[in-house]
């Protein structure tokens, strides 16, 4: 006994508990029944007696086994966890209604400028992105030109030295680029109408005895859109905005932009 409370003393290890060995005498007797007290109280003063030498700093260590893992154990483990993910979570979700928040007012503060401001910066930098870019208008002369006559027709086509293209024969008279008819008029019992190519280029064909179509209506290059009894000379000019245009020749038949 001494032997273990030494060491312990030494490596100033706190005592909670002492095995304590009385030698039985030569002649056996009957232990008396007072005799199990004694020991637990003289377990005790060794207990105290070598936990003063050690020092009160020293607390007393349980030597008993630790108690294996159960339910308990697990659910402490699990509320541990649970309260360290805690706080993350909450930080996650006061940076999600501040987000949301932030979309909130921005949307408010465009669609009440949508609504009290519609020339506003904001909505014409947003109305750039809902329009589609338009294409941008060619010039005359990237335009291909069309013959005014069917392919099959024996008429005789001229260029005059101001611009004009004529013929007088009977058939079809074909537009020299599709288009929209801009205006019919009639005179003498003939027809002149205006063609508009695009919103500058134009063309002007008279001496028509009759036209198929209406003002307003869609023209094509390859479609006949008035007649001519051959009788009366047909006049074709184009212009540019109010400019009579001249700066093309005849190909055969079909009239050419000058390189």
């Amino acid at each position: 006994m001494n032997q273990e409370l030494d060491y312990a003393e030494m490596l100033e290890i706190p005592v909670n508990t002492v095995k304590v060995v009385k030698k039985e005498s030569v002649f056996k007797r009957k232990r008396d029944k007072k005799e199990a007290p004694q020991q637990d109280e003289l377990k005790e003063l060794v207990v105290d007696s070598v936990n003063e030498r050690v020092g009160a700093y020293v607390f007393a260590e349980d030597l008993t086994e630790p108690a294996k893992p159960g339910k308990k154990s697990k659910r402490r483990e699990a509320a541990a966890l649970e309260a360290w993910e805690q706080p993350r979570t909450n930080k996650t979700s006061r940076v999600l209604i501040i987000e949301l928040v932030a979309v909130c007012v921005i949307a408010a503060a465009i669609f009440i400028t949508n609504l009290l401001m519609p020339t506003s910066v904001i909505n014409t930098f947003l109305s750039s992105f809902s329009k589609p870019a338009e294409a941008a208008e060619p010039s005359y002369n990237e335009l291909k030109l069309s013959s005014v006559v069917g392919a099959f027709s024996e008429a005789e086509v001229n260029m005059t030295d101001s611009g004009a293209i004529t013929f007088t024969a009977k058939g079809s008279v074909y537009p020299v680029y599709g288009g929209t008819v801009s205006s019919i008029t009639e005179e003498g019992g003939l027809y002149t109408v205006q063609i508009a190519h695009t919103s500058t280029f134009s063309s002007v064909i008279t001496g028509l005895t009759s036209v198929y179509a209406q003002k307003s209506a869609k023209v094509a290059s390859n479609l006949p859109f008035a007649y001519s009894d051959g009788e009366h000379e047909v006049r074709v000019t184009m212009y540019n905005g109010d400019e009579l245009l001249n700066c093309y020749t005849l190909s055969g038949e079909v009239p050419v932009w000058n390189s």
